[in-house]
């Protein structure tokens, strides 16, 4: 079988701080805007500026080579807490773990800003356009973390040459836009979790995945890497985590709603040979993990992932005798690989032993630590 071309992926730049930092105040926090530079509002702004291109660095070829002042540092500013209340932003609020994420926050006590792609409807909405680079950065400078949920459904079936590319272009685009608005601000944010998938890892029967494994083959694994790699050019005094989430199970939405349509049918049964390992994690356990690192030290990748691995027949059985149906129709490889081609391969028959090695580290307590647990929760 033909190796999935790569993707070709889009250059990530990091933008230069403005060399004049705003004024400030006694306490260390940025003045009030002067009247020539209004307060943020959730109105469309100019677009984020991409640096100057390396080979000329913004100037005339004919200036003298001397080297510019070096550009002051942002501010640090102190780690958030567990326990304060927060002011979170979040890109990607509407979606499944967005909402349920901000379900969470709000029950915490915490205060949450969203970027959205139409027109504001609260005070606490705020337009952006990740693909044209349109983001007021100083936005960034009010908050104490930054979320990022963007990209477009995997489920969006099949994978054509076009949705490929939106897959692509929707993760790294957006996780640029937030990265490079950082970058301007006059104190970044302390925190900034973006989003990223076990998908990481390709296909991968038999070992068991940490962090610490190397990235697979395939499309997947290239979306990823691209979409870590923009993240990872946030400014240094961010502390930037990578959520490497797992097949999320949910009451609606989510990996299970296409087995459940099938299964309510009474045509489940095992996906090729049933034996692939699924990295599943509940719906709940997704939204609380990301809280509960919004205040750790962790940084860099973090498994979302239940700690108990279950295969594809295992999940499928549960699901099916939840809803009183059979599990009992097989569907061979070849079937899943002719109607969804990688997409089949890489979301349905690919194995994946996923540990949240670093998340049990940390002390994090999952409410549902099986899949049967988590698929009980929700049928």
């Amino acid at each position: 079988m033909a190796t999935p071309k790569r993707v070709p992926v889009p250059p990530a730049r990091p933008s230069t701080p403005p060399a004049k930092k705003p004024a400030q105040e006694p306490s260390g926090r940025p003045a009030p805007a002067s009247p020539e530079q209004p307060q943020p509002s959730n109105a469309p702004t100019p677009p984020v500026r991409r640096p100057a291109s390396r080979e000329t660095g913004g100037a005339s070829t004919s200036a003298p080579r001397v080297r510019p002042p070096a550009a002051p540092q942002p501010a640090a500013r102190p780690k958030p807490e567990r326990g304060s209340s927060l002011r979170v932003l979040i890109a990607g609020a509407s979606g499944l773990i967005g909402t349920e994420l901000q379900r969470q926050l709000t029950e915490a006590g915490h205060e949450i800003r969203t970027l959205v792609r139409r027109e504001p409807k609260s005070p606490t909405e705020f337009t952006w356009a990740p693909d044209a680079k349109i983001l007021d950065f100083r936005l960034l400078d009010e908050v104490d973390a930054v979320i990022n949920l963007s990209g477009a459904s995997l489920n969006h079936l099949p994978w054509t040459a076009g949705y490929r590319e939106q897959i692509l272009r929707s993760r790294v685009k957006a996780t640029q836009a937030l990265v490079e608005a950082m970058a301007m601000t006059s104190s970044p944010p302390p925190v900034f979790l973006s989003g990223s998938a076990v998908g990481i890892y390709g296909d991968r029967p038999g070992t068991r995945l940490t962090e610490d494994a190397a990235p697979g083959e395939g499309f997947l694994p290239d979306v990823v890497e691209a979409w870590e790699a923009a993240a990872s050019l946030a400014p240094d005094k961010t502390r930037t985590v990578f959520l490497r989430t797992g097949l999320v199970l949910a009451p609606k939405g989510g990996a299970l709603d296409p087995l459940r349509l099938l299964t309510k049918l009474g045509i489940s049964g095992p996906l090729g040979t049933g034996g692939q390992h699924w990295p599943w994690i509940s719906l709940h356990d997704e939204a609380a993990a990301i809280v509960h690192l919004l205040t750790s030290d962790l940084s860099g990748p973090v498994n979302l992932a239940g700690p108990t691995p279950a295969t594809a027949s295992r999940i499928g059985a549960r699901l099916a005798a939840d809803l009183h149906r059979p599990f009992a129709i097989p569907v061979p490889e070849k079937v899943i690989e002719l109607a969804l081609r990688d997409a089949g391969r890489e979301l349905l028959l690919a194995s994946q032993k996923v540990v949240p090695a670093r998340l049990l580290a940390d002390g994090f307590a999952f409410r549902y630590e099986t899949s049967d647990q988590a698929i009980d929760a929700i049928s």
